[in-house]
């Protein structure tokens, strides 16, 4: 697609944005990601729509560009440039759909945020998607490096979601297992689907409790050769006893020459590339989720009292983002 005119960037975007939530919420999403070509009628039978239906949405992804036709009239395939698109859609899908009730109900959140915060919640669903969109290039490619690059036997990633980055790293390397660790009971048994499709269920443990538990019972992390956790430390650090007690469980539980891995966010960042989104997301976790965002040096002071002696930073693509590394 030529996108010459930077005047008619924000206008290219929010039509990806919309055109992919709506293949996401048709799902349509698995015939976008693969590399092969896909049918009118895989399309019919993935969104449940008549032919009509179908066709109407196709000639809508073929005219923004978004879809291609193969050799064969009746057969499409994804634009070449859909990953570089729909990473850049998260952003927009991210802060104006996921976080809506925030937005919508703004004043609330600024007079009586407890009340608010108890009233309107965020539908899990659009943040787990737009979450997975910015991730693609924000922040798993950094991670995914890290990791693989040690060639760990066990890795346990807390907050895990549905399973996808342990998923990837399992089938990146066939001899380790996995634990994933999550609070939510509906993304643990998707976990343990996408495990069996993905062919690593056999070495892919899911546990479904809260990051929190460690603190009482070290066992899900007990000898993992690298511990993820990936923007979930931050839902603690308003408890410091907390946040100190799941770190030392790590710390404590790792196993010789392992490390620690978080990947999460520092407050209102002041360079030119990241000021507007980490904007953003400091304020929205403050005002509407009652999560006060760390700063580098205080991150850096948890892992030292936890007993971790060597720490490294790496900002990562998503404006605001950080790979700590916690060892020693």
């Amino acid at each position: 697609m030529n996108r010459t005119d930077s005047r008619e960037t924000a206008a290219d975007l929010a039509a990806d944005a919309a055109l992919l939530e709506i293949a996401e919420g048709l799902g349509l999403s698995t015939l976008l990601d693969r590399a092969s070509p896909f049918t009118h009628h895989e399309v019919m039978a993935a969104a449940d729509v008549p032919e009509s239906g179908a066709t109407a949405f196709l000639d809508a992804l073929l005219c923004a560009g978004l879809v291609e036709r193969g050799e064969d009239p009746h057969h499409f395939l994804p634009c070449s440039d859909m990953a570089d698109r729909r990473y850049a859609a998260g952003y927009l899908s991210w802060a104006l759909n996921a976080n809506r009730p925030y937005i919508d109900n703004a004043t609330s959140f600024l007079r009586e945020p407890a009340a608010a915060g108890a009233q309107y919640q965020r539908d899990g669903r659009r943040v787990a998607v737009s979450s997975r969109w910015i991730g693609s290039y924000g922040f798993y490619p950094g991670v995914i490096s890290e990791i693989t690059g040690r060639k760990p036997r066990r890795i346990v990633d807390l907050g895990a979601g549905a399973g996808g980055l342990l998923i990837h790293l399992l089938t990146a390397l066939p001899d380790s297992t996995g634990l994933a660790l999550d609070l939510s009971a509906a993304a643990c048994e998707e976990a343990e689907r996408a495990a069996r499709r993905a062919e690593v269920g056999d070495r892919l443990e899911v546990v479904n409790r809260s990051v929190e538990s460690l603190v009482e019972d070290h066992s899900p992390v007990r000898d993992a050769d690298v511990v993820h956790a990936g923007f979930v430390m931050h839902d603690v650090v308003s408890r410091p006893d907390v946040l100190d007690g799941v770190l030392r469980a790590c710390r404590a539980s790792i196993a010789d020459g392992g490390c620690l891995v978080v990947t999460d966010a520092v407050p209102y960042v002041a360079d030119p590339r990241e000021r507007s989104f980490s904007a953003l997301f400091t304020y929205l976790h403050s005002s509407s989720m009652d999560v006060t965002l760390p700063p580098e040096e205080e991150w850096r002071a948890a892992f030292g009292r936890a007993g971790f002696s060597d720490v490294t930073s790496t900002p990562l693509r998503m404006p605001g983002s950080r790979m700590f590394v916690a060892a020693g």
